[in-house]
């Protein structure tokens, strides 16, 4: 057999030092992942082959050589389900919608649906044009689940596939949701909604493990909601709906530390003067549901009011 010629042999040597590059490159994020606690960045699926799909923390697809994602621990379904259904220990998360900032910019909603694999036509929140009767002045109210202590629709399903985690989260676990719909029926504040067809892109996460956190992928004929973004709660992150509102709508953090930060100005305040100096209110107190979502009352609009055709006209 014939030596190498010497480009021959500074070819190789260019392709084990990229593959070392690389190696060491996603060796490296993997480190700073789990030091940040971040766990989920990797969630692999074999694709034939060489290589493997990855899905990152921003929501990111791509391919990497299967030897490597091995190598950075890539989380299995069964730690996703494990750490999903236990919840965050010694939290406690609350939301706090200042109705008098909302201008109906709609920004929360795309980024949920981006997030969670949902058609413009389904939301896990939803924008709503809201009045108190006839002659007063309208405002925009979003509604997302309210994630309630007392949750009616965890009662009614007969399967275990939605249930209230210990950091007060209500999710729904489209691995076990047989479609039959009594969690939504059971729902006083319409917050679920069903997948009638396949997902947006499901050709692209087809194969994926599913992350009961971010609940992706979505499947036909199940139920879907509002998750809190329990993903990134675990990645030490606001929510997408509240970091991705441009108006400073959303307030979001822990009860137990009596502390939520603004998503726009990233602001943090007392949960409790927060809610006590502006009448801050849950939605249907009267059925006991005790909600985790407060909202601020429409006072001091900041803003005229604009009629949406697009928005959704509802009562109190």
């Amino acid at each position: 057999m014939k030596d190498k010629s010497r480009n021959e042999q500074h070819h190789d040597e260019n392709k084990t030092s990229r593959r070392d590059f690389l190696k060491k490159g996603i060796i490296a994020g993997a480190g700073t992942v789990l030091a940040g606690g971040i766990v989920s960045s990797f969630n692999a699926f074999a694709e034939g082959g060489d290589t493997i799909k990855v899905m990152t923390t921003d929501g990111k697809v791509l391919k990497v050589p299967q030897s490597q994602a091995l190598e950075v621990g890539a989380r299995t379904e069964e730690i996703m389900q494990k750490e999903g259904r236990e919840g965050i220990p010694g939290r406690k998360w609350t939301m706090v919608i200042d109705l008098s900032k909302c201008q109906n910019a709609r920004m929360c909603m795309a980024a949920c649906q981006n997030a969670h694999q949902l058609k413009p036509e389904m939301h896990h929140i939803n924008v709503l044009q809201m009045d108190h009767g006839h002659g007063t002045a309208p405002y925009y109210m979003p509604k997302p689940c309210q994630h309630c202590d007392n949750p009616p629709c965890t009662k009614v399903c007969p399967v275990d596939a939605t249930f209230k985690r210990s950091d007060g989260i209500v999710l729904v676990d489209n691995e076990r949701c047989i479609g039959c719909r009594f969690c939504i029926a059971a729902c006083p504040y319409s917050a679920r909604v069903f997948n009638w067809l396949d997902p947006k892109d499901a050709e692209e996460f087809e194969g994926l493990e599913y992350n009961i956190e971010l609940n992706v992928p979505q499947k036909r004929g199940t139920v879907t909601k509002c998750l809190f973004s329990a993903d990134r709660l675990r990645e030490g992150k606001l929510p997408y709906c509240v970091s991705s509102c441009p108006n400073g709508v959303y307030w979001f953090g822990d009860i137990y530390e009596d502390a939520v930060t603004n998503g726009t100005s990233k602001e943090t305040v007392r949960f409790s003067e927060l809610v006590r100096d502006n009448a801050g209110y849950t939605l249907l107190p009267e059925l006991g549901t005790r909600p985790s979502v407060y909202y601020l009352p429409e006072k001091d609009r900041r803003v005229p009011f604009k009629v949406d055709i697009n928005t959704k006209k509802s009562g109190h």
